[in-house]
């Protein structure tokens, strides 16, 4: 029985219409062509780096006040998430999927902190998505320069 490969696409690919970084996942239109090619270990440094781009990026606007809430909802909606992902980064999943009907984030164990003060579950998706396509720009960028350099 084949094993299923992990990857950290979440079925939003915004590669398709012109992004050279996913507004869903952050991967490099390269990376994506690429992952199957990648080993195990490979993929999950990968990921483990989407990880930690969002969890930075929403630290700013939303924090996890209950994680057992939060994981409870995430099922409950049927949104699919990796036994291994941060929770801050499970919570990016719940906005994107949710974030026009969630009405109180608290019943989702989250809470709004800095720049996430006083915006609504859309705004703040809005602005958590602005920042990881900054971000997943940022995380390309030395990738693109070692491949010119070394092509």
């Amino acid at each position: 029985m084949s094993q299923r490969i992990s990857t950290p696409c979440v079925g939003v690919c915004s590669t398709t219409v012109g992004d050279a970084v996913c507004r869903g996942c952050q991967r490099h239109l390269d990376e994506i062509r690429d992952w199957f090619g990648y080993d195990e270990a490979e993929r999950r440094r990968r990921i483990g780096e989407l990880d930690a781009l969002r969890v930075q990026a929403a630290a700013s606007l939303l924090r996890v006040d209950d994680e057992a809430l939060l994981n409870a909802q995430l099922a409950r909606h049927s949104i699919r998430v990796r036994p291994e992902q941060p929770p801050l980064s499970r919570a990016v999943e719940l906005l994107r999927v949710g974030r026009e009907r969630i009405q109180d984030l608290s019943r989702y164990g989250l809470a709004r902190q800095g720049a996430g003060l006083g915006l609504t579950p859309p705004q703040l998706f809005a602005k958590l998505s602005d920042a990881l396509a900054l971000a997943g720009q940022a995380r390309i960028a030395p990738m693109i320069t070692d491949s010119h350099h070394s092509g």
